[in-house]
C-alpha cells in the first residue's frame, strides 16, 4: 500500500473516551441543577400578611337567594365588593355592597341597610320559617338557600 494511504488513515475514537465524556456531562448536569434548586418555602403562620387579604367570610354568600312570591337576592362579586340585586314585587333594583364584618352594608332609597347571615324565623316572614340558611335585611324581608 503507497504511505500516503497510511497516514491519511483515521482512527475511530475509543469507546472508553465517549463513555467518560457522557459521565462527565451527566455530572456537570446534576451539580448545575442541585446549584438552582432553592429551599422550599417556609409555612405561613396564622399572623401573616397574607391572611389580611383573605377573602371575607361574606364571600360565601355569593349567588341566589330566594324568597316568597318569585322575590330574589342576587349577590355577585367578591372580596368584600359585591352587587347587591333585590328582586321584589316592583322589579329589580340593583345596589352596591360592601362587607363590613358579619354583613354587607348598602345604601338603598338613601338609608343605610345590613344584609346578615339568620335562619328563617329571624327574618320574621311565615313562609320561611322552616329555613334555616338565610338571609335578613330587615324584619320581613330575608332570603333563603334552602
Amino acid at each position: 500500500m503507497p504511505r500516503h494511504f497510511r497516514t491519511a488513515q483515521h482512527t475511530p475514537p475509543k469507546r472508553a473516551t465517549g463513555r467518560w465524556v457522557m459521565a462527565c456531562a451527566t455530572l456537570a448536569l446534576f451539580v448545575a441543577g442541585c446549584k438552582d434548586q432553592s429551599p422550599a418555602p417556609a409555612p405561613v403562620s396564622a399572623a401573616s400578611p397574607a391572611d389580611a387579604s383573605a377573602a371575607p367570610a361574606t364571600d360565601k354568600w355569593l349567588g341566589k337567594w330566594n324568597g316568597p312570591e318569585g322575590t330574589f337576592l342576587q349577590l355577585a362579586g367578591g372580596n368584600g365588593q359585591y352587587e347587591v340585586t333585590i328582586q321584589n314585587l316592583d322589579g329589580p333594583r340593583t345596589f352596591q355592597g360592601k362587607a363590613a364584618g358579619q354583613q354587607i352594608e348598602f345604601e338603598r332609597e338613601g338609608v343605610k341597610e345590613s344584609l346578615r347571615a339568620t335562619n328563617g324565623a329571624e327574618t320574621g316572614m311565615k313562609w320561611l320559617s322552616d329555613r334555616s340558611n338565610c338571609l335578613t335585611v330587615r324584619t320581613g324581608e330575608g332570603y333563603c338557600r334552602d
